[in-house]
């Protein structure tokens, strides 16, 4: 009888323990749309006079999307949504010298623009931020780096791109 009423317990735990999860999602699933299975990622535009910044920048994204995201990229011709970036501003310049005027830290700014939109033409990215009707996003970071150190314009150029990769990636996420 003892044996009974422990078994039917625990079914009864086990029951509810199940029925009380069966909404959640484990994953990275539960984190991105649903809806969205594919994307399309032209290269990065770039209004800047380094044009490799926007090749860069678009590797970027698309590893960091391969990383973290339930998305696959595809062709624009197959995609559910369209990711494109633009380059809108980057700047070096120096933020501390030496006695003598050598420019001992620099710092490397870039700005992005980043509209996500599906094949309709509706904005995927969710923000409070943003006035209504508005779809473009706008990244800025900066990195700096010590050319007497070793270190030069192109690493500090990659890290940035790598961070505001980051950035936009988290942007895709659904809001709670």
């Amino acid at each position: 009888m003892v044996c009974y009423r422990i078994v039917s317990m625990f079914v009864v735990a086990f029951a509810t323990l199940i029925a009380g999860c069966a909404g959640y999602q484990f994953g990275n699933r539960s984190l991105y749309r649903n809806d969205i299975r594919t994307i399309h990622i032209p290269v990065v535009k770039s209004d800047s006079f380094r044009p490799e910044l926007g090749v860069l920048l678009t590797e970027a994204i698309q590893k960091e999307i391969e990383r973290r995201t339930p998305y696959k990229l595809s062709d624009f011709a197959t995609s559910d949504s369209v990711l494109n970036c633009r380059i809108t501003a980057d700047s070096k310049r120096v933020s501390a010298e030496t006695p003598t005027d050598e420019s001992r830290l620099l710092q490397t700014v870039m700005s992005v623009e980043v509209q996500w939109v599906d094949r309709r033409n509706v904005p995927l990215i969710e923000t409070r931020f943003l006035p209504n009707g508005e779809t473009t996003f706008y990244f800025a970071d900066n990195e700096n780096f010590v050319p007497e150190a070793g270190q030069s314009i192109a690493t500090a150029n990659q890290r940035l791109v790598e961070r505001l990769a980051n950035h936009i990636v988290d942007q895709m996420e659904m809001r709670w």
